[in-house]
């Protein structure tokens, strides 16, 4: 009974709030509802509004894509209501894992921080690596490649990696400000390919809307989803299952949202501008999607996108447009930019969080005279580029997916658990027809968790299993937490 209550202790919100007045490990406050926002927006709207959108209406789902991208924000909305009551309740780093500290425990909350350093690694990593093939484009070459005898290394994918570690080191108000201005740029692209598009737009190419059904491709083995696994039926394409197929695969073009929530500790009035931010957010790239898919689908038949390689430039190029290329490149390298920087700073702040909770070495949790880890920084810098710089990943993206979706899951269940045992605390947003709107947001998660493939879910239980190890070799016996409430250990090692 000890070990279990000493496995399920919980950090309560006012302890975690007092954490961050810790002169040697405090977050500086700089951060409003706007900096909130275009974080939101420079984290989802990605390389993917140029390539996904094509395809998944080439191959699922046809001009109903947009509709599909409505389903997908709802069921992302729903996630975000949760978040959003949390972040203004928690205003402390490390998002998912701290709310899980909250309400369900420490060896909960290790679990959920060991699965939101999987997410974040995997995705500096990948998406660092898709914008060194978009520089590639842009100078006219491949991808920005050295190649030592059988060695290949990517520098073009190292070389924004580091330069996003100095900027997050230097301060995330200029990280923001630089943010910004990528933003900026990518969405003034994305406004002249809505602008150019149009002029080509005809009505007729959305009939039909919803296209009738066909029989897919089915996947065998280890890559079938769980699902197609546990219930034996083949894949779909196009009518209401291709289309409810197709916002499985387009919800992950907002997965990212969620990295607002770990800023909650350095923004001014987290109370306010934090569900502003996240719902900001969510509603400009919701129309940035759906805007962009209409234009698309209007453009050309949905026939003419299923291509491997079919992507928005190619409706351009069957209009004899293709000078559209060169600038939704440019686009796509501002939009990458961005993600990398905003996964990175998710990622140094979920590990600050736990070095502060002794989870990990509390002298991680040091920050500088920024008010910024750069320990953390610099380390997350040199593992994320090792990564980046010499590992093909292929099929690892979608571990990204499904390490985004159990942090999903875990913070829905936790908005109702929190209600009922700390119905007291002050809330600055609070989630609507509780408990059935959270159940609704983990169902949703779940579902979309169950269509991975059972090649993702096995390296998924590997890499948690390697997590359990860790936890119980070194962080349960390091646990600021455990230490404080242990009479033999009343004192606990300060941030160095």
């Amino acid at each position: 009974m000890a070990i279990a209550s000493g496995l399920l202790r919980t950090k309560s919100v006012e302890q975690s709030i007092r954490d961050t007045d810790d002169p040697d490990a405090k977050l500086r406050k700089d951060l409003t509802a706007r900096d909130l926002t275009i974080f939101g927006v420079a984290v989802v709207i990605g390389a993917g509004i140029f390539t996904l959108t094509a395809r998944t209406a080439g191959h699922v789902a046809g001009p109903s894509v947009s509709l599909a991208f409505v389903f997908a924000a709802i069921a992302c909305g729903l996630t975000a209501l949760c978040y959003a009551e949390f972040a203004s309740t928690v205003p402390v780093a490390g998002s998912a894992y701290t709310y899980a500290y909250a309400t369900f425990g420490e060896i909960i909350a290790w679990i959920i921080g060991w699965d939101l350093i999987l997410e974040f690694a995997l995705a500096v990593s990948v998406v660092a690596k898709g914008w060194s093939q978009y520089l590639g484009a842009v100078l006219g070459t491949d991808a920005p490649i050295l190649t030592i005898g059988s060695i290949h290394f990517d520098w073009g994918a190292v070389a924004i990696i580091a330069a996003v570690g100095v900027l997050l080191a230097t301060g995330t108000k200029l990280s923001s400000r630089v943010s910004a201005i990528a933003v900026a740029i990518k969405l003034g692209v994305i406004a002249l390919v809505l602008v150019v598009g149009a002029t080509y737009f005809k009505a007729s190419n959305l009939s039909p809307y919803i296209p009738p059904a066909q029989e897919s491709e089915k996947a065998e083995g280890l890559r079938q989803s769980l699902f197609a696994f546990l219930t034996g039926s083949g894949g779909t394409s196009f009518g209401w299952f291709g289309l409810l197929s197709a916002a499985s695969l387009v919800f992950f073009a907002f997965v990212g949202f969620d990295v607002v929530a770990t800023t909650a500790e350095e923004t001014r009035n987290p109370q306010r501008d934090m569900p502003r931010g996240l719902f900001g957010s969510l509603a400009i790239v919701t129309v940035l999607y759906v805007a962009v898919s209409l234009v698309l689908t209007g453009m050309v038949s949905y026939t003419q996108l299923q291509g491997e390689n079919a992507t928005l430039a190619t409706a351009f190029a069957i209009h004899g447009a293709t000078w559209v290329k060169n600038i939704i490149a440019i686009g796509a390298l501002a939009g990458l930019s961005t993600v990398v920087m905003v996964m990175y700073l998710g990622q140094t702040r979920v590990l600050f969080a736990m070095a502060r909770d002794g989870l990990l070495p509390r002298s991680l949790a040091h920050t500088g005279s920024k008010g910024t880890p750069v320990r953390l920084t610099v380390i997350v810098g040199v593992v994320c580029a090792l990564l980046a710089g010499f590992v093909d990943f292929g099929t690892l993206e979608e571990m990204v997916n499904i390490g985004t979706l159990v942090a999903f899951v875990m913070v829905s269940i936790g908005v109702p658990i929190l209600r009922r045992t700390r119905p007291d605390l002050p809330r600055g947003f609070r989630v609507p027809f509780v408990p059935v709107l959270p159940i609704v947001a983990a169902l949703a998660c779940l579902w979309l968790m169950v269509n991975l493939s059972i090649e993702t879910w096995l390296r998924f239980v590997v890499w948690m299993a390697l997590g359990i190890i860790i936890y119980f070799a070194y962080s349960r016996h390091h646990s600021v937490l455990g230490r404080k409430r242990d009479l033999d250990d009343p004192v606990v090692t300060p941030v160095r």
